[in-house]
């Protein structure tokens, strides 16, 4: 299990990697037009506010954000953001499985949080049991493998870089096992009309972030660091522990090697003055709650 009161500086240092603010002020005011009256928006796995940091600003004047995490360092971080900002903002540290919330949001979301869960749907549920007649779910969660795909480092063929095909069957035993899926972003469409939202539409975030060594010194670093946060280029660390653990996850022997060789070669070859492009391929679901 994850400790993401330890995660503070990863969470800060990948958000950057996801969209662009003027794609997400035209999902906002464009597409789910938001834009007339104020609106009550409560964030499920909230984190450090991130959504908080991206949405409020963008909303109607006048609109409140709550965020809920299981989190108490995450949580104090958040207030600590929002502290000076000149928004209406609550923040609530718990788990969401054992809160009860009032039936009186006009939206909620969740980014990147489904794909922690081991029972997504019950969540899907609850954050439509707190919205009002016409509220508006938002699902903002990845899809490993399609993310997977979006690397291109030059100078590498990209089957050189990534194994999809191990990856892809790996993510799924994962899935299996756990409960806990990676590739839940493509699934939350179906997930939402099971439960009876209406109007869903899903779309994929736009970003896709160039790594260049003609660019400006402090612009590559960030980014740079950003990627190896995340996890592209990083080192794999000991190779029993490696091959160990991912034995563990169902690979054969042979594919445990094969990934440890290409982690190993990629944590040595990709450096801040490689050319990288990467696109983070995050699905963006939204519904309607019909009362």
């Amino acid at each position: 299990m994850v400790d993401w009161d330890s995660k503070i500086e990863y969470l800060s240092k990948t958000r950057g990697l996801y969209y662009n603010d003027d794609y997400l002020e035209f999902l906002v005011k464009h597409v789910w037009k938001i834009s007339l009256s104020p609106v009550r928006i409560i964030d499920f796995g909230c984190g450090y506010g991130y959504l908080g940091t991206k949405l409020l600003p963008l909303l109607p004047e006048g609109s409140s954000y709550t965020g809920v995490d299981a989190g108490c360092t995450l949580i104090n971080h958040a207030k600590d953001v929002f502290k000076d900002a000149p928004f209406q903002t609550e923040f609530i540290q718990g788990d969401v499985k054992e809160i009860n919330f009032e039936q009186k949001y006009d939206i909620a979301v969740c980014h990147a949080f489904l794909l922690h869960v081991e029972n997504p749907k019950e969540i899907l549920q609850k954050m439509i049991g707190c919205l009002v007649d016409q509220g508006r779910i938002i699902c903002f969660e990845p899809h490993w493998i399609s993310a997977m795909a979006n690397y291109y480092l030059y100078g590498y063929d990209s089957s050189d870089v990534v194994q999809l095909g191990f990856l892809q069957k790996l993510f799924e035993r994962d899935a299996h096992r756990s409960g806990k899926d990676g590739n839940i972003g493509i699934k939350v469409p179906v997930y939402l009309s099971q439960l009876g939202v209406k109007q869903i539409e899903c779309r994929v975030s736009d970003k896709v972030n160039f790594l260049d060594p003609h660019s400006e010194f402090d612009k590559r670093n960030v980014l740079y660091s950003s990627l190896k946060e995340d996890g592209f280029g990083g080192d794999p660390g000991e190779r029993e522990p490696f091959i160990s653990n991912l034995l563990n996850r169902g690979a054969t022997c042979a594919e445990a090697q094969n990934q440890y060789r290409l982690e190993s070669f990629l944590s040595k070859e990709f450096k801040e003055d490689s050319f990288l492009t990467y696109a983070t391929n995050m699905k963006i679901t939204t519904g309607v709650i019909e009362r």
